[in-house]
């Protein structure tokens, strides 16, 4: 409370001094559909006063001197908008500029905003991404994703083709938290590890926070991904339409009503129907089954915004899958939901409110084999959330109101026939408070997070801070650490060599063998330091080290033999490792390289004994490199892309032998005469490692232009050597299965 004390009185001394002074603020909008324009940049000519804008195109200048100035607004593809305006301490300027788009930048345009966000951002573990950046990877059956750009972040393991998830700097997927304009997203991916459920032409931009993140998130221990989708196109009405050997889709957006009232909408909706297309073009992958994946995504969205730059928003979305893997196991999940987010910028104060609220739900089911139990997981719930931005000259305050409800129900029975049920409703309640403070040398972002797990009655204290220090021109040092918690627990056997069920759980009470904290809640600490060196005006080299401290992390009890034993289990981890990253882009060639080494580990006691193991996401190495090459001009455009990853063999629990397993129904079963089942004898836990696995994808994209309308046409393939990655070995049959094999495709999309 005393930090809120001294941050509220910073504020409201600032706020009289800014009385004599004058505030420019607004947004800066493409003329060419009414769209933000983000990152671009803002400043009053012959000044020291300047600014990014934000992912909703909004800038603020505070504490101008009175005066007359000329505003000037300059974005890499965008003519730059030169204005006048006149700055006084008794009314604040807002402004609502539009910018147009030009294929050529001009030369005379040396500020960057690039360089303006190294000085002016701590961008510690964050990593954000544009749709322009996920269109040059390689576009796996002529339908670019973010999943695939998502996979080259350093610090991110992706554990497989088929079936695989993400999992980043340690943290499993439950542990990394997905928001798309607000809402939470349980599972942002489908099965077959090639496409998310998100339409690449649908998102402004994703932030993807692998570590030491501010106290504006919270209720996930690893990581955060932030997802802002785009508004519909204000001006006229645009659609596209994408065929290829994979999936279909189809993209509608436009203006509502009057243009003048600023609304639109999209609707986009993709279907995969690889079960059936797959025996059609790939029938050697296995003759009569094909890819048995099949899902399909539907996204709609209603945006207005007022003359001031005030928006609101509607949007919805319903997401399913079904994988039918015969033998290893049998799939089906749905997600839908819904809500709205609004921005308000009051024109008596110095001021940015934003907030939203949101409902979404996920269900899932998997057979493993025929005759044997499912697994089913359900969670749905609410979230709502208040903010409230301050702007002080070059530094900000923030401060946040969120709320929680959900419920889960997991019904599970483990390998030693225990059933396994849990259905609990939980809310949760959450503030905070961020201060942003720039200068020269130096920014630093101190920040509180207090959360209060109100079902459990738990409440969280949760201080952090990321800072940077511009040592020279070139030069930029970088820290940032925290305390994390969550309530959510995962139900994944770390026996599995690929994991297609996710199942979620609220964290048990009185429940946990073991357990450290006298408390239900996971705990955990980042602690992230690092460089950004320039090397060139174009190439930036960034280094980073990180550490993190699982000290409680709720488990399912794999050894429980009786229903009177806890069905969880505490255990204790640690990741850590190192980043190497560096970008090149130039008007024909774009090039990215990543690579990670770290360690995972997780130690847990029970009846005596204490295992330290390796999860399966525990990867040594990892190395992503993507090269794009482009050339022509309208209406006729080339873009060739390849991307090459390299990974270390994920741990696995070896087969050391099997056995007759004899259920003993009652007391005067024979087990001299009873026939048993087939039963395994597991090695130590995750002992065992799978070979290296690398794969090369690659694609050529030809772009013509008539008239107003657009033709692309894209030519890929996956696995270009055709290399054979382990996905999935059946023990008792003594089968392997490997990842997905040479996969060319040829894809025709339409844009109108």
């Amino acid at each position: 409370m005393k930090l809120l004390t001294i941050l509220l009185t910073i504020v409201f001394i600032s706020t009289l001094h800014a009385q004599k002074t004058g505030e420019v603020r607004g947004f800066v909008n493409n003329d060419k559909d009414g769209s933000p324009v983000p990152f671009a940049t803002v400043y009053l000519k012959n000044t020291t006063y300047g600014s990014n804008t934000d992912i909703n195109g909004f800038f603020s200048l505070s504490r101008i001197p009175v005066g007359d100035y000329e505003l000037i607004v300059t974005s890499i593809g965008f003519d730059t908008l030169q204005i006048k305006v006149k700055v006084s301490s008794e009314s604040k300027t807002n402004l609502k500029l539009t910018i147009k788009e030009q294929a050529i930048q001009l030369q005379t345009i040396e500020i960057s905003a690039d360089q303006t966000e190294k000085k002016e951002k701590t961008l510690v573990s964050t990593i954000t991404v544009t749709p322009q950046e996920i269109k040059r990877m390689p576009s796996i059956g002529g339908e670019p994703d973010m999943l695939q750009y998502i996979q080259t972040i350093p610090g991110v393991v992706f554990t497989g083709d088929q079936g695989g998830q993400i999992y980043i700097r340690g943290g499993t997927p439950i542990q990394n938290k997905v928001i798309m304009d607000g809402a939470v997203i349980y599972n942002p991916f489908h099965s077959i590890g090639l496409f998310s459920i998100f339409d690449t032409d649908i998102i402004r931009t994703i932030n993807v926070y692998t570590g030491g993140f501010g106290a504006e998130y919270g209720g996930r221990i690893s990581s955060i991904m932030d997802i802002t989708t785009k508004d519909g196109n204000k001006k006229e009405y645009k659609g596209k339409i994408s065929v290829n050997p994979f999936t279909s889709r189809v993209l509608l957006e436009g203006p509502i009503g009057k243009k003048e009232k600023d609304a639109s909408f999209y609707f986009t909706s993709r279907g995969s129907y690889l079960e059936r297309s797959s025996q059609l073009f790939y029938p050697y992958i296995r003759p009569g089954e094909g890819l048995p994946y099949n899902f399909l995504d539907v996204h709609t969205k209603i945006s207005l915004s007022g003359k001031t730059g005030n928006k609101f928003n509607i949007f919805g979305f319903h997401n399913t899958d079904r994988v039918n893997l015969q033998f290893p196991s049998k799939l089906q999940w749905r997600q839908y939901g819904g809500g709205t987010n609004f921005l308000l910028l009051p024109t008596t104060a110095s001021t940015i409110i934003s907030g939203n609220f949101a409902y979404s739900n996920y269900i899932s089911e998997i057979q493993e084999a025929k005759g044997s139990y499912a697994r089913s997981s359900q969670i749905g719930g609410f979230n709502g959330a208040l903010n409230f931005s301050y702007f002080i000259g070059k530094n900000e305050v923030k401060i946040g109101f969120e709320v929680y409800g959900f419920t889960t129900n997991y019904n599970f029975v483990n390998a030693l026939g225990t059933r396994i049920n849990q259905e609990e409703f939980t809310t949760e309640a959450a503030t905070f408070i961020k201060y942003k403070i720039t200068k020269t040398r130096y920014v630093i972002e101190p920040s509180l997070r207090f959360h209060y797990y109100a079902s459990k009655n738990y409440p969280s204290l949760e201080p952090r801070i990321s800072a940077k220090y511009i040592a020279t021109e070139f030069l930029r040092i970088k820290v940032a650490g925290g305390r994390y918690s969550q309530n959510f627990v995962s139900a994944n056997s770390d026996r599995d060599v690929v994991n297609l069920f996710q199942g979620y759980l609220s964290s048990p009470e009185g429940d946990i063998a073991n357990q450290i904290y006298n408390h239900p809640m996971q705990i955990a600490y980042h602690g992230v330091g690092g460089f950004e060196v320039d090397l060139t005006k174009k190439i930036t080299l960034n280094i980073e080290g990180f550490y993190k401290v699982f000290t409680q992390v709720t488990n399912v009890n794999r050894d429980r033999l009786f229903p009177e034993e806890p069905q969880f289990i505490a255990e204790t981890g640690r990741a850590f490792g190192g980043d190497i990253s560096t970008k090149w882009e130039t008007k024909h060639y774009a090039f990215s390289l990543a690579y990670t080494l770290g360690k995972v580990d997780r130690t847990f006691s029970y009846k005596g004994v204490t295992t330290t193991y390796y999860p399966v996401f525990d990867r040594r190495h990892n190395l992503n490199t993507v090269a794009s090459y482009f050339w022509g001009t309208d209406p006729n455009k080339w873009e060739v892309s390849i991307r090459w990853n390299l990974g270390s063999g994920f741990p696995f629990t070896q087969t050391q032998g099997f056995f007759e397993k004899i259920l003993f129904q009652n007391i005067t079963s024979d087990y001299l005469t009873q026939n048993g089942n087939l039963g395994i004898l597991y090695a130590p836990l995750n002992e065992g490692r799978l070979p290296y696995y690398h794969r090369m994808d690659a694609s050529i994209k030809y772009t013509r232009k008539i008239g107003k309308t657009e033709l692309e046409a894209v030519a890929s393939v996956v696995n270009v050597y055709n290399r054979q990655n382990v996905f999935y070995f059946d023990r008792i049959r003594y089968i392997r299965v490997n990842q997905l094999p040479f996969l060319p495709a040829l894809a025709v999309n339409f844009n109108f």
